[in-house]
This record gives structure tokens, sequence and C-alpha cells, in this order.
């Protein structure tokens, strides 16, 4: 398994985010929600990455809807997350890190849901969370979380995860908000450039 997952992974995932640093409670941006895959141990704030894993690898995680998410474009740079569904939150593109707890039914079957906690998905994807690709991993070996140069190409070609749709987007705070854009994107533009205005040329006297 330790050529499908990265050593830092699992302890990522079970690391409590944005509690206060002991050592900077009392400035102002002392939530600890970075975590260093180098040194791969607990979370610290914005002060301890100056002065402690400044030439490190550094990921910050954020908040939403009481559950933490990591950019895709954080990510994707150190982290196979091919398969795991991604939401657009503030105008940026993220992942959930672990598996949250099914909402309400609806009544209405979804055609596609997570392999492992079954929760529904909005696009053909397989998990709904790092986490839960993880588990899919170590059960099934079929699927890593390793980079590769081809990988890399792959990431670069999916543009952070984004789909020829638009992707998908959810609304931070609100679960039942989470909605495909229907907006379609406006088309490339056919104007030419104006020409510059024609001077004529000075009379004879």
């Amino acid at each position: 398994m330790t050529m499908l997952v990265p050593p830092w992974l699992e302890p990522l995932l079970k690391t409590a985010f944005l509690s206060i640093c002991r050592t900077h409670g009392d400035a102002a941006r002392s939530e600890c929600n970075m975590y260093c895959l180098d040194c791969n141990d607990n979370a610290f704030c914005f002060y301890c990455r100056s002065s402690k894993h400044k030439d490190h690898q550094v990921i910050q995680i954020r908040r939403s809807s009481y559950h933490d998410v990591v950019r895709v474009s954080e990510i994707q740079k150190v982290l196979d997350i091919s398969g795991v569904q991604t939401y657009v939150i503030n105008s940026a593109r993220v992942l959930f890190l672990n598996e949250r707890p099914q909402p309400k039914s609806s009544g209405k079957a979804s055609s596609h849901v997570c392999e492992i906690c079954g929760r529904s998905l909005l696009d053909t994807f397989s998990f709904c969370s790092i986490g839960c690709k993880l588990v899919g991993t170590k059960r099934n070996g079929d699927a890593s979380f390793i980079l590769d140069a081809r990988n890399e190409v792959l990431a670069l070609q999916r543009g952070e995860g984004i789909s020829s749709r638009g992707g998908n987007q959810l609304r931070e705070g609100l679960e039942h908000d989470i909605y495909p854009p229907s907006t379609p994107l406006p088309p490339p533009s056919n104007a030419r450039r104006r020409k510059g205005i024609p001077h004529r040329a000075p009379l004879g006297s």
C-alpha cells in the first residue's frame, strides 16, 4: 500500500484543524489551519509556518458547513485526486477531506453515488471525499494517490478538475444547495481589432 498512498495522507485526514495556536493565541491569524507534508505532524498557524516550515510543502485547510476542505489547486500538486467529486465554494474548487453525514433523503434517487459511503454525487465520480478514496484504495487496490509524470499532465489538462460543462457548485453553509451551474459560457468573441483612423495627407499650398 506504500506505493499507492503517500505516508502523510492518513495523518492529515485524522488531524483536527482550526483550533487556536497555543503559541500565537493572541494574534489575529492564530487558527491552526495548515499542515506540513514534510514534517507530517500536527496542524499549525500562519505564524508557525513562517518560523518553522518556511521552505516546506504546506497545504492550507479551509472549512465549509463545519467540514474540512482543501483547494484543488493546492492538493493536486502532491496527490492524485482522480475519481473524487469536486465542488466550487466561494469561487474556489475544493475537495472534502473526509466522509460527511448523509443529508435527509429528498425522495429522488441519484444515478451517481460514492462507492464507499453511498452519498449522492453530482457527476460520474467514484468517491465523495479523499477519505472515501483512501478506503477504496485500501480495499480494492485499483486506485492510487501517487502522482507520476502521466498523472501530472492529466491534472494540468483537467484544469483543476473543471469539466467541459463548468463543474458543480456548492454554496458554503448550505448542503442542500449543491447544484450544477446552468449558465452557459459566453461564446468567443469574433470582433476584429479596430484599425487605426486614417489621416489625410496635407493639401499642397
